[in-house]
């Protein structure tokens, strides 16, 4: 038996309305407890950090040297999930955070998702030996990326 249009129609609504929701587990840019709870799938060479880890030597305030920006690393969850808070001086927004071992590298990632900062990434490395973050930020607005440098503040 065909469809009716009226029936049509309303499966079309239908299925226009379920197609726009958003999935409940990727990051919610607007959702407070999200900022800083709420991380990307993790890469497959990506190892979560266990109790203890060397991940924790990632915890603490970086200073970005060429700007003044803060980025304050304050928990690391075991799966790799970070809470983070970020300063420019006043606080940016973060979307997300995470903390994990790739290989014997630490590696951090950080989403900002602000007015003036809409997707902006830091990923980053911790080299042991000079006690810093070092790697790339991208800059959503102007789709250009940077080498940038972190140094620990005491």
């Amino acid at each position: 038996m065909p469809f009716s249009p009226r029936a049509l129609v309303r499966l079309t609504l239908c299925l226009l309305a379920f197609s726009s929701c958003k999935r409940a587990d990727g990051p919610a840019a607007d959702a407070p407890a999200a900022r800083a709870a709420t991380a990307p799938k993790a890469a497959p060479a990506s190892a979560p950090a266990a109790a203890g880890a060397p991940v924790a030597k990632a915890k603490g305030r970086w200073l970005r040297p060429d700007g003044g920006y803060i980025l304050a690393i304050t928990t690391i969850e075991a799966d790799g999930r970070a809470e983070a808070g970020y300063f420019n001086p006043n606080p940016i927004k973060v979307a997300w955070a995470t903390v994990k071992t790739e290989g014997a590298d630490i590696k951090v990632a950080v989403e900002l998702r602000d007015q003036n900062y809409p997707g902006c990434i830091y990923k980053l490395t911790y080299l042991a030996d000079k006690d810093r973050l070092v790697g790339t930020y991208f800059q959503a607005q102007m789709q250009q990326t940077y080498e940038v440098e972190f140094v620990r503040e005491p």
